[in-house]
């Protein structure tokens, strides 16, 4: 392999602030955050709005996350769903 083209593969927290609910895996991604894992060692940190904690496939329930407005927008425009 090359030297000093390919990024750092290395542990990463992937923190679901929904669902406060955390997991540690292998990851490239970039962060500035870093947090203190059960271990004892200290880990980059990324948030993550959605994951299997979180998401309605998984869990069974319904629930909107919507950080840009777009349901908002589109309620303003065609009215609220309504539940049968």
């Amino acid at each position: 392999m090359k030297s000093g083209i390919h990024p750092e593969y290395r542990p990463v927290v992937f923190q679901d602030s929904s669902a406060d609910f955390s997991f540690i895996t292998r990851s490239t991604i970039a962060t500035n955050e870093t947090i203190e894992w059960t271990d004892g060692n200290t880990y980059p940190l990324y948030k993550v709005e959605i994951s299997a904690a979180s998401h309605p496939f998984f869990t069974g329930t319904m629930k909107i996350v919507d950080t840009a407005g777009r349901v908002e927008r589109f309620e303003r425009r065609f009215g609220r769903r309504k539940n049968s």
